[in-house]
């Protein structure tokens, strides 16, 4: 049985720009803090439209900011 991963380097581009904080990327891409802070620790995949607005807001390509990992044992 295999194991799905979505993982993520929201908190880091945060940093990279400007110490984002987690409210306004909220505010640049629609969600609440809530949404941002459950999509940072993992919590939530955010939907693709979702997930290209946080990569647009932070000007890289969505696999920069998105990575899907499979892994089967």
């Amino acid at each position: 049985m295999g194991s799905e991963y979505l993982t993520n380097n929201i908190r880091k581009l945060r940093f990279e720009h400007s110490q984002m904080t987690q409210q306004d990327l909220a505010d640049k891409v629609g969600v609440t803090r809530q949404t941002i802070i459950a999509t940072e620790s993992g919590r939530y995949a955010p939907s693709l439209p979702l997930a290209f607005k946080i990569a647009n807001t932070f000007g890289v390509p969505i696999e920069q900011v998105f990575q899907y990992d499979e892994e089967n044992s």
